[in-house]
């Protein structure tokens, strides 16, 4: 499997996670939490006719100065932070140079937390050393332990992990 911006995301949440969703073994379908997330991306595209698929990745808003990334909670902001640079990556190697905004829509608040990012040559250097990362975690032969972390209550593979 390539590496696209949901494995770099992953990788940083969970490498359990990253490992079955970079074998297929996707459950997220079944979970609340994602489907929230899906219900918010198209709340946004009724409004802005704005998401953009380039090769493997989704981009959520192009402008002429910025890729905007969506997350409905600012719950792992590195995660988040790493596919946007991931993102910024893979659009200049098409020649098209921006910077980068996260924005955290948080459910049950009146404001929204807005992150601005920009790809330089150290963060580039290590987003090639993460998918490298990547591809020999997901190549692996036995599933990552899981973290057993709080976060776990939340995530679609929670099942899988625990009962």
């Amino acid at each position: 499997m390539r590496v696209n911006g949901t494995l770099m995301n992953y990788y940083f949440h969970c490498k359990r996670q990253c490992y079955l969703h970079g074998n297929r073994l996707n459950l997220e379908d079944n979970s609340e939490e994602v489907q929230i997330g899906k219900a918010l991306h198209e709340e946004k595209e009724q409004n802005e006719n704005t998401e953009i698929q380039l090769e493997n990745i989704r981009l959520d808003r192009l402008t002429k100065e910025y890729l905007t990334e969506i997350k409905k909670s600012d719950a792992d902001p590195e995660a988040s932070k790493w596919q946007l640079l991931y993102y910024l990556k893979k659009l200049k190697e098409k020649g098209i140079i921006r910077k980068g905004k996260l924005e955290f829509i948080e459910k049950n608040k009146e404001s929204k937390k807005t992150l601005i990012v920009e790809l330089g040559e150290s963060e580039e250097e290590q987003l090639e050393k993460y998918i490298v990362e990547i591809e020999m975690l997901v190549q692996q032969k036995e599933v990552p332990p899981p973290i057993n972390g709080k976060q776990c209550k939340k995530c679609a593979y929670y099942e899988y992990c625990y009962i």
